[in-house]
């Protein structure tokens, strides 16, 4: 504590220099988002990474008490990621598919210990490979579905569902005001959350369920 006449301690620059930080890495991170849209457009569907709302959302579906892993879909610059993990998630618990070779380069020096697989999402089978969990609590999805035929997208929640216990969710956030995945199976269901103003764009999250 300062006494009377001595001038009190000073700890602005530290904070300064603590946000600075953090406003640096987002900017790397958007560079790098923008970079990959510039090379291959189809694979990514924002201009921006996802807001930390729309990620924080989708990763309270986790049931961290089921004791089995997350599957990520499109883990990018890994925004989602932070906030799964974030959810108190061990790392060794998460399985992530990220098409982006740099990309993966980049989570796996991010997010020491999670499992990140450099692999097409659209065959989960090859891209998780032998060494994967027969099941999954939750399949959280950042792919820009809406940039691929709705067939493909459908084989994917398919897929995807069956890597689940019935009644466990799969998370899609999506721009779109219909589902990112129209349903023509009458075992699913869908729900829709309020729109996120503050993501770039606004966007809404989408949860399927296969009935138990």
């Amino acid at each position: 504590m300062a006494t009377e006449g001595e001038p009190l301690p000073l700890q602005t620059p530290a904070v300064r220099k603590s946000r600075k930080a953090v406003v640096k890495a987002r900017f790397a991170d958007e560079v790098r988002f923008l970079g990959s849209l510039l090379r291959a457009p189809r694979s990514v569907g924002a201009i921006a990474p996802t807001s930390s709302e729309t990620a924080m959302l989708m990763a309270s579906h986790i049931d961290l008490d089921s004791g089995l892993p997350v599957l990520e879909l499109g883990p990018g610059t890994g925004a989602i990621t932070t906030a799964i993990l974030g959810t108190g998630l061990a790392p060794l618990r998460l399985y992530a598919v990220e098409y982006s070779a740099a990309f993966c380069r980049l989570l796996r020096d991010r997010f020491p210990g999670a499992n990140f697989l450099q692999g097409d999402a659209f065959d989960l089978p090859a891209s998780l490979g032998e060494a994967a969990p027969p099941a999954f609590d939750c399949v959280i999805s950042g792919l820009p579905l809406l940039n691929f035929p709705k067939e493909k997208r459908a084989h994917l929640l398919q897929t995807a569902l069956d890597l689940l216990e019935p009644g466990r969710p799969f998370v899609q956030f999506s721009y779109g005001i219909i589902p990112p995945i129209p349903l023509s199976d009458p075992s699913i269901t869908v729900t829709k959350s309020r729109w996120i103003i503050r993501n770039v764009p606004p966007a809404r999250v989408w949860v399927y369920r296969r009935k138990a």
